[in-house]
């Protein structure tokens, strides 16, 4: 049986998140301050004590959650447990850049400004109001893409997020979003809801942002990470430099691809699943994707010391 290491996405921000470790485990507290070098300001103090307004603004939350994932990850290091113990890592959304990072595939400092970088320009690449996302409970994938298409009517409604068997986010125009959830509802849906996000995230709507991206990402130097990428518009493992800088371009503006991901790795043995950093949401959806799959979160010194048992 092999495990995973996954790292969350946006959502699981909260304050005070990695603080705890940061006083614990000198190795953690140097991810934050590295962080705070590369972006020439301190996030790590809104992180810890600021406004969650402030932190959940796009372009600190990115950074601020991968952050947090990594210095779970190096405290985790320093207690012995290694990526050799590990057949592949993945990411929801930004947190691919979290998986990245652990891999060695990406420096610490490179990661946190192409974050930055990423945050601003998916809340620029369209005007505030214009677009919305909106998670549908109760449905398959397939069902939701049939709402996604049919709520379009000449905007754009796709498919952004296939979280678990029932949990499917739809991104795009505000009114298309507003439509769906009406669809969704009629097709069975046992829940439709707007989400509280700053901007539509993985759909078309977002391609002046992977435009950003690509230009950014062109001038990164990106490794062969350690393990395996299990990529969210892929599922499907990649180890190529050039082709994960190509994936993380059409991530900006494709689906994310959770479920088939998880599947995938279940299929391929995996049988522990460690989610790195703030939260518990992945937890959750992989035990609804792969019952036989056990789960641990790592985010807390507690954690830290529970895993190293």
């Amino acid at each position: 049986m092999s495990r995973a290491f996954v790292f969350p996405g946006q959502g699981a921000q909260t304050i005070g998140m990695g603080k705890a470790l940061a006083d614990n485990y000198p190795a953690a507290r140097a991810v934050f301050d590295e962080v705070d070098d590369a972006l020439g300001e301190k996030l790590s103090e809104l992180i810890w004590g600021g406004d969650i307004a402030d932190l959940t603004l796009t372009q600190n939350a990115q950074p601020a959650l991968m952050a947090t994932s990594i210095a779970a990850f190096r405290a985790l290091e320093s207690e012995g447990v290694s990526l050799n113990d590990v057949s592949f890592v993945a990411g929801h959304s930004l947190g691919e850049y979290s998986a990245l990072t652990a891999a060695g595939s990406l420096n610490l400092s490179d990661a946190a400004r192409l974050l930055r970088i990423r945050g601003r320009a998916m809340q620029d690449a369209v005007p505030v109001g214009v677009g919305a996302m909106a998670a549908l409970l109760g449905l398959d994938f397939a069902a939701a893409q049939d709402v996604a298409q049919k709520a379009a009517q000449g905007q754009v409604c796709q498919a952004a997020n296939d979280n678990d068997p029932g949990q499917v986010v739809v991104s795009g125009h505000r009114e298309a979003v507003e439509r769906a959830i009406d669809i969704a509802k009629e097709a069975g849906a046992r829940r439709a809801m707007l989400l509280p996000v700053s901007a539509p995230f993985h759909c078309e709507l977002m391609a002046p942002a992977a435009q950003v991206m690509a230009d950014a990402l062109a001038g990164v130097e990106i490794n062969k990470p350690a393990v395996p990428l299990v990529a969210n518009v892929l599922a499907d493992a990649v180890q190529d430099p050039d082709q994960i800088r190509d994936l993380l371009v059409q991530q900006v503006t494709g689906s994310v691809r959770w479920r088939e991901s998880v599947a995938w790795m279940a299929g391929q043995g995996v049988g522990e699943i460690w989610e790195i950093g703030a939260g518990k949401a992945l937890s959750g959806m992989i035990r609804r994707i792969a019952r036989d799959v056990a789960t641990r979160q790592v985010g807390t010194p507690d954690d830290i010391a529970s895993a190293i048992q």
